[in-house]
């Protein structure tokens, strides 16, 4: 009979001997919605902390309204965020970022494939197979090996072109934009006023913070067009 885990009594994750088994079980009705759970080079990750509320929650609600309002006015493509998986066979990887790009161009090409519900139900799917465009982590207590670590080695293995990390929960807002380099990403092009070239958009990125009047943090996510 088949093993299974038992994670913090609340969640079971079958035995499974693959990424083929994991992403079959991620995506039916047996995987559970409560936590955030990544297959990394065989590996099971699970993460069941609650979303910080100004250090997370509210800055991916800004990234991705930025990001959303991008998108739509240059028809790019479109954004996705929260249980968004990828997968990617060629890295060994199944995960949810914080916030995935696919441009319509990958799509049409077939970089990246949308995988249908078990049910083939049509326009009804449950995650993208190949390489996003963008990918965003924001680092959370219970996630810092992972996002500054694990997660950036596997999503360049997967031929990722851009991988954004923001982490705001010290006194120093931290936010980096990656494209890859020949062993691993490298940190993006900058200039003096502290902008960050996105090739994906070919825009210049510069995220900042203040406080609100109620004391808690307000997050800009400024752009500006190459010259």
């Amino acid at each position: 009979m088949a093993a299974s885990i038992c994670f913090q009594e609340q969640i079971e994750i079958p035995f499974v001997r693959s990424l083929g088994e994991f992403r079959a079980w991620a995506t039916s009705d047996d995987c559970p919605d409560k936590a955030r759970i990544d297959y990394v080079a065989g590996r099971i990750e699970v993460d069941m902390s609650p979303e910080d509320l100004y250090t997370h929650g509210n800055l991916k609600t800004r990234l991705i309204t930025v990001l959303g309002t991008l998108l739509e006015e240059t028809d790019l493509g479109e954004p996705f965020s929260d249980c968004t998986r990828i997968s990617s066979p060629e890295a060994d990887l199944s995960s949810e970022p914080d916030i995935v790009v696919i441009l319509h161009e990958s799509l049409e090409t077939g970089r990246v494939r949308l995988v249908p519900k078990a049910s083939g139900e049509p326009d009804r799917y449950v995650e993208f197979e190949g390489t996003p465009d963008l990918v965003v982590e924001i680092v959370s207590d219970g996630s810092v090996v992972k996002d500054t670590q694990r997660l950036p080695e596997a999503y360049w293995r997967a031929g990722i072109p851009e991988f954004w990390l923001a982490d705001a929960r010290g006194g120093e807002l931290v936010f980096r934009i990656h494209r890859p380099g020949s062993a691993g990403y490298e940190p993006a092009p900058s200039d003096s006023e502290g902008f960050q070239y996105s090739a994906v958009f070919n825009q210049w990125f510069r995220l900042l913070r203040r406080r609100r009047r109620t004391g808690r943090w307000a997050y800009v996510l400024e752009r500006k067009q190459s010259r």
